[in-house]
């Protein structure tokens, strides 16, 4: 990875006609940064191995030996009877291999219905049945195929392993005559679905240009110095790791495509690729600012970008100590000509944008530096493409300065709905406003403050509690205690509406801490910051206490539903002995006597 290695960067010209392209977008995005790099045969993204010998070993491929790999897997499809249209569930574990099946299937104008392989099998099989899909590609069948024989009228045309397309002789076969597939701009180039933790998930749908839509500025703005490196870690199968992809493939930017996303997988790799940019989900944030910080790995990190849920600052304050970025870098994607001309400052800065699948993109950046003050929950102003944002009331009326309401935005950027479910979709649409399902506030320098989910706001009887905020205490305030935490609502005793507790995972320093006493720090820091505190704290011990979704998100539903009699039944959650140190594993769970 020696700097002096041929640059595999679009020149910055090329990238500039990228902006202006009119059919470019989701759906093509490979065929025009094959046809504008004139760098196209130099390997910049790379997959990641450990070796017999415990080492990591990066494999790098150009974008010549993308383009095989996309028509190779498209001879596959096409052979099996895919058209036009149609969708296919794509059910490959994380890295590089299931975006491969992305271009392919776009390539030939098909629908790829992106599934983390972590979701439910009882889940997956009614999400595939609602979206219609024409065959399943997965790393493992056996499931599926056991529940398609025992009702052969569900199962699809096709069922294959990920391995029979990987070893496919496509020699003999031909490609369709228009090839790749022409997209037109409101044509569906991916369905992208919720973490499904109840019923169905949601299918997002995004559109070959409306999710190009807002990245045209990346071409220019995000740093693509030939020293620059990105670190995604996203879900790529989510749409935040689609985006990243798609942006590092347009500007040619050395990009290591990461199949794991927790520490001990991260750490290794961070520092044999040394990346001056990583991209998450906050779930590696979070194990990468716990305990002693990857300095090594870090060196050189000059930004982090979060999307997804939002990070907390208690996490971010850590992690930009780390590295090291220009001085004049102070905003979300610097100029190339400024990150060669300025000198360098120690620590790095922090991207956490407010987005979704359902916006397309981050559309909201707040930006911190080791320099910035404490302000929680500010997510900062709406990116260029957002044409409006504002906080509404349930009739979809702007509600002034300071006042929390439902968070909404016009952009072109926004999915055009749910696959086969234009009535969920609508509930969405409010006064030409996409609802994003956040509450929010804007104070009167137009920046906007996240503070929680509409589902997860908790309805108290002296007035709502907004989960965020109070989580944002916990993790700065208690960092000593503790590590990790979720906010979430209960019925209360006696019929006094819902009550704020708190399900945490301690700091490996602070085992010994009874939930009663965690309770009692977190109340005093709470009522001093002036926010509610809280009826109870839930000490987490295992992975199995502090449930995760498929992509890494806290599941508060099921802390919800665990946690429904905490009040009305507390005989059934009494709290053990503290367990001996050398006892205790490294993941935390839900005990503790309610207050």
């Amino acid at each position: 990875m020696s700097e002096t290695a041929p640059t595999s960067v679009a020149p910055l010209e090329a990238r500039k006609r990228l902006m202006t392209e009119p059919d470019l977008g989701a759906g093509n995005f490979l065929a025009y940064a094959v046809d504008s790099n004139p760098n196209r045969a130099v390997p910049f993204v790379f997959s990641h191995h450990t070796d017999h010998r415990g080492q990591v070993v990066l494999r790098g491929h150009s974008l010549l030996d993308l383009a095989v790999l996309r028509d190779r897997y498209a001879k596959w499809y096409h052979s099996s009877g895919v058209r036009p249209g149609e969708p296919v569930a794509v059910v490959v574990a994380e890295g590089l291999e299931p975006l491969l099946h992305f271009l392919a299937l776009t390539a030939l104008g098909a629908i790829p219905a992106m599934v983390n392989d972590a979701m439910r099998p009882d889940v997956m099989l009614r999400y595939l049945e609602h979206v219609g899909v024409v065959g399943v590609v997965a790393d493992d069948t056996t499931r599926l195929a056991s529940a398609y024989r025992a009702d052969p009228r569900r199962r699809p045309r096709f069922l294959a392993l990920t391995a029979e397309v990987q070893a496919f002789d496509a020699a003999s076969v031909e490609l369709p005559a228009q090839y790749p597939y022409r997209p037109g701009p409101t044509d569906v180039v991916a369905l992208i679905h919720s973490s499904g933790t109840t019923g169905t998930p949601k299918s997002t749908m995004l559109a070959h240009r409306q999710f190009w839509e807002g990245k045209q500025p990346r071409m220019v703005r995000f740093p693509a110095e030939p020293y620059d490196r990105l670190m995604s870690l996203m879900p790529h199968t989510h749409a935040g790791g689609l985006s990243y992809f798609l942006t590092a493939v347009l500007l040619g930017l050395p990009t290591v495509v990461m199949a794991d996303w927790r520490r001990a997988a991260v750490e290794p790799v961070m520092e044999v690729f040394q990346p001056t940019m990583i991209a998450s989900f906050p779930r590696t944030f979070v194990e990468l600012a716990t305990g002693e910080l990857p300095v090594k790995g870090a060196a050189r990190v000059h930004s982090w970008f979060n999307t997804g849920d939002s990070a907390h600052h208690g996490h971010i304050r850590r992690l930009v100590q780390l590295g090291e970025r220009p001085a004049g870098l102070i905003k979300p994607w610097l100029l190339p000509s400024e990150a060669a001309t300025e000198s360098a400052l120690p620590g790095s800065q922090f991207v956490d944008g407010l987005g979704s699948s359902e916006m397309g993109m981050a559309l909201f950046g707040g930006i911190t530096t080791p320099e910035t003050p404490r302000n929680d929950r500010c997510v900062g102003k709406p990116l260029e493409v957002v044409t409006a944002a504002a906080v509404l009331d349930e009739s979809g009326r702007e509600l002034p300065d300071g006042t929390v309401g439902l968070l909404g935005v016009k952009t072109p950027s926004r999915t055009p709905g749910y696959w086969h479910d234009a009535r969920l979709t609508a509930s969405f649409e409010l006064d030409g406003y996409w609802l994003t399902g956040d509450v929010a506030r804007r104070d009167a320098e137009g920046n906007f403050y996240h503070l929680d989910r509409t589902v997860d706001v908790i309805d108290t009887a002296t007035g709502p509690v907004y989960s965020l905020p109070v989580e944002e205490v916990l993790l700065a305030d208690c960092a000593d205690v503790v590590q990790d935490c979720s906010v979430i609502g209960v019925p209360g005793p006696d019929g006094q509406g819902q009550v704020p507790i708190a399900v945490v995972r301690t700091q490996a320093g602070a085992r010994d801490r009874t939930a009663e006493a965690i309770r009692d720090k977190a109340n005093a820091e709470l009522v001093a910051a002036g926010l509610a505190p809280l009826a109870a704290v839930r000490i987490a011990r295992t992975e199995r206490d502090f449930p995760l979704g498929p992509t890494g998100k806290v599941l508060k539903r099921e802390l919800r539903t665990r946690y429904a009699t905490l009040f009305t039944e507390p005989a059934a959650f009494t709290e053990p002995a503290a367990e001996p140190a050398d006892r205790v594993g490294a993941e935390p769970v839900a005990v503790g006597d309610p207050a």
